[in-house]
């Protein structure tokens, strides 16, 4: 009988077509990471400290630049450890975490996207009934829907991934480890793994964009009803905001896994444009160019810096007194 466990690593192979580039790539992810990690922790810094900005639009935007953290740290920590000169192993264990988190916050991430526009549907189009009907309970319920159907989602995919056995090659050809790459190492038909994939990945996200679409076009309709030209304005600004990030996110997921024979440095670079410039561009899309999110990140560091010159007022001030009653008694030493 065959040992479904031989393979006990893989090694990534890294992006195709980029060798003596390694150097260049580290220093141009390493910049993009750091960017991301910046943007998303500035966005939820000023979500949270900021009651003014305790709505559900701004929950869920808290909760993407959480899914936007994990999703570019499944992925891109591995790549930057191996382009700078380490090894490009990643045990069994380890793929098979990848794949899960790779697909369960993506796919949480694509269902987020379509509650958000549900929510800009119901913030324009009943503007009056806004708060009772996206009330804490509904918000609540709809963020923790996206995060049961991504692990949900994930778990299918990866079960049926790692359930084959892997007993010859475990070279990837991929800079992670992911359905596509990792189902052709398998030493046993992949037809299945591969429908379900294609099902899960390609016609979900297929459907949650058409569902967008839907409520955006129903949102279309309603600003062209707004008689106010800064009205108008404004609802188109928030809604153009949210397309852009949605078509940055759906449009290479489409891409990648529709295709039949797709070109694997093509989807390597659209992937990397999915999984680490999107969520870079998140904060500046969404939130950074907000009014209420400056204001909020403005008071935060304004509070910062008041505590910080307290502290630094209160140590001279503790000094001061330190040195001036070692100097008295130094010189009341003298003097006796």
């Amino acid at each position: 009988m065959r040992n479904h466990t031989t393979v006990t690593e893989f090694i990534l192979l890294g992006i195709p077509e980029t060798e003596g580039l390694e150097t260049a790539l580290l220093f141009l992810f390493s910049s993009l990471y750091s960017c991301t990690l910046l943007g998303n922790v500035l966005i939820l810094t000023a979500i949270i400290s900021s009651t003014q900005l305790h709505t559900p639009m701004y929950f869920f935007l808290g909760n993407l630049s959480i899914f936007d953290l994990g999703f570019s740290s499944t992925t891109f920590p591995k790549m930057l450890f191996y382009l700078s000169g380490n090894s490009h192993a990643i045990s069994y264990g380890g793929c098979m975490s990848q794949l899960f988190f790779y697909h369960f916050l993506g796919c949480t991430e694509c269902f987020l996207y379509t509650v958000m526009a549900c929510d800009r549907f119901v913030a324009i189009c009943f503007p009056l009934r806004y708060t009772v009907i996206m009330n804490h309970r509904v918000c609540f319920i709809l963020a923790t829907g996206t995060w049961m159907s991504g692990c949900v989602h994930a778990m299918i995919l990866s079960s049926l991934t790692f359930q084959l056995p892997y007993c010859g090659s475990n070279k990837v050809g991929y800079y992670f480890c992911d359905i596509p790459a990792v189902l052709p190492l398998a030493c046993k038909d992949t037809s299945l793994a591969q429908r379900v994939g294609f099902t899960n990945v390609g016609l979900l996200s297929l459907i949650c964009f058409f569902l967008i679409l839907v409520s955006y076009t129903c949102i279309g309709i309603s600003i062209s009803k707004i008689r106010s030209a800064a009205g108008r304005q404004r609802a188109f600004s928030t809604c153009s905001a949210h397309l852009t990030a949605i078509l940055c996110t759906y449009g290479p997921v489409i891409i990648i896994y529709l295709q039949p024979n797709p070109s694997v440095l093509l989807s390597a670079i659209i992937q990397i444009l999915n999984n680490l410039v999107t969520p870079t561009l998140n904060p500046l899309i969404y939130s950074l160019r907000n009014k209420d999110v400056k204001s909020a990140l403005r008071k935060v560091f304004i509070k910062r810096k008041q505590i910080l010159f307290m502290k630094i007022n209160e140590k001279m001030m503790n000094f001061s007194r330190n040195f001036e009653y070692s100097f008295l008694s130094s010189f009341q030493k003298t003097w006796d």
